[in-house]
């Protein structure tokens, strides 16, 4: 195996162990799948080849072993999809390289006082916006990748060579200028973000047809309530694509005109009471597992409900890579 493949011997040992067994991550039958699916890991030192250099005939044996060694681990671990399949995971890497979060910071104007450096009860964590979201990806990524080392970074923060590791980039384009660069470099990707003049305070979403012939914009709903306009479903991306700096890494964005369709985003794959089944509907709509996908979010009383996928109103808009326009 590559240096960054390699599990040492005691990790080994706790999966064969008869009197206290330990699960593979998802991530390691991952990259089990993608050894055994061609003879060429073989060729020289044992390695791993990347997905996107595998053939159509080894992709093909990847994904049978991925669904029969994800199978396995589900009914182990109990976590099988409602319809008895397995559940491919988004937020697990067949490569485990670093992940490195990506979070808007909050603007200058808005900044509590102990996010100056200078305050003797500094603490930089206040400088980050859409710290729900933060907190609710960074447990899950944690607990599906034990061995993953993962990062959270600012936009200022952001070194060159860590955009070419696994990104999760949350927030819009208002407040993460990164979100803007990477969506820039999916030149492919029919949905874009931009400022509406009849909004203020978000940024909307608009898909591009095919030759840019037609363009549909999604707003979020609010009602009056007490003399006020209430937020009562946002609007929010949710994508998975190779990462477009480093095409064997991924880029998972999760992204809403406010902060409720951030977290919204991250919900539908983090929520225990949803996410069996959006994994499940999400295995199956798109059996390459990338993707790019626009959807309702519910918001009661101000707070945040995880989107359904399996419920067709929740789904404004679905895109892949691997389908024609």
């Amino acid at each position: 195996m590559s240096a960054q493949t390699r599990v040492a011997p005691a990790t080994l040992s706790s999966w064969e162990s008869l009197t206290n067994p330990k699960t593979p991550t998802p991530s390691r039958l991952n990259a089990y799948a993608r050894f055994f699916a061609t003879r060429r890991s073989l060729e020289g030192a044992p390695h791993l080849i990347p997905l996107a250099e595998l053939d159509e005939e080894e992709k093909e044996r990847f994904r049978e072993l991925e669904d029969e060694l994800f199978a396995l681990h589900s009914a182990v671990v109990g976590e099988s999809a409602p319809n008895g399949e397995f559940r491919r995971q988004v937020l697990s890497f067949e490569d485990p390289g670093p992940v490195v979060i990506i979070c808007p910071e909050v603007p200058e104007g808005v900044l509590g006082p102990l996010a100056k450096e200078d305050d003797v009860n500094h603490n930089r964590l206040h400088k980050y916006a859409d710290l729900d979201a933060l907190l609710e990806i960074f447990g899950h990524l944690r607990a599906l990748n034990p061995e993953t080392h993962v990062l959270h970074r600012l936009p200022s923060d952001v070194q060159q060579a860590e955009l070419q590791n696994h990104l999760v980039v949350l927030g819009g384009v208002g407040w993460n200028p990164t979100v803007r660069r990477v969506l820039s470099s999916l030149r492919r990707l029919p949905i874009e973000q931009y400022e509406d003049p009849r909004l203020e305070t978000g940024e909307v979403f608009r898909v591009r047809k095919a030759d840019n012939r037609e363009e549909r914009t999604y707003f979020p709903v609010t009602e009056e309530f007490e003399g006020h306009q209430e937020l009562v479903e946002d609007v929010a991306l949710l994508a998975r694509l190779p990462n477009p700096f480093n095409y064997g890494r991924t880029l998972t964005i999760c992204n809403g005109v406010h902060s409720k369709g951030v977290l919204g985003a991250v919900l539908t794959i983090t929520d225990e009471t949803v996410r069996p089944s959006n994994e499940a509907y999400l295995a199956q709509r798109f059996p390459s597992g990338a993707f790019a996908m626009l959807v309702r979010v519910p918001v009661l009383s101000g707070k945040v409900l995880a989107p359904d996928l399996q419920n067709p109103d929740a789904r404004v808009f679905e895109w892949s890579p691997d389908e024609e326009d």
